[in-house]
């Protein structure tokens, strides 16, 4: 079973939030604030802070831009997640990741149908890795945002979180790019 070590230091991420919306602004983004406000009590860095329309390309863009920045290690956008004709964030992510997480979906599906049922099938969540980079797309609700970072994300980020966690594999995220 997972578990906290205690015996091993803590180390802070660095973590970007995109908010995808056209009905949003930062005034009433309860999604992002939710991020931020969880990320920041468990000891992380806001790395920065963004909110751009339902477009695919300026998702893209947005988190081409944070892969390019030292300054980043995780991306976590909320919302575009759905099965409308503007939910295109799945997508906008699945252009820049140059490997998937398919199980981040999957343990997703299976935290929400705990908290949801069945409509947890409308969600794509979805988590992938670029340029040394994590990315995660979220649902838009505050809830599933919630679920996401109490259920997965607070723990992979932990570096105490054993038997294993994404902090401690950073170093190799990128290992093939410095292969001759």
């Amino acid at each position: 079973m997972s578990r906290i070590d205690e015996t091993i230091d803590f180390i802070p991420v660095r973590i970007a939030v995109l908010t995808v919306s056209d009905s949003r602004s930062k005034a009433d983004d309860r999604s992002g604030d939710t991020l931020v406000q969880r990320l920041k009590d468990a000891g992380h860095h806001l790395a920065a802070r963004a909110l751009v329309t339902d477009d695919r390309r300026m998702i893209s863009d947005q988190l081409r831009a944070w892969i390019a920045d030292p300054a980043v290690d995780v991306v976590m956008s909320t919302g575009g997640t759905g099965l409308t004709g503007r939910d295109v964030s799945v997508e906008a992510h699945r252009d820049v990741y140059e490997k998937e997480i398919d199980a981040f979906g999957t343990i997703f599906t299976i935290v929400s149908m705990q908290k949801i049922g069945t409509s947890a099938v409308q969600s794509r969540a979805t988590g992938g890795v670029a340029g040394g980079t994590y990315l995660f797309a979220l649902p838009g609700s505050p809830g599933a945002c919630r679920d996401a970072w109490d259920e997965i994300l607070a723990r992979q980020l932990d570096y105490r979180h054993r038997p294993c966690n994404f902090v401690e594999i950073f170093p190799r995220l990128d290992e093939h790019k410095r292969r001759k």
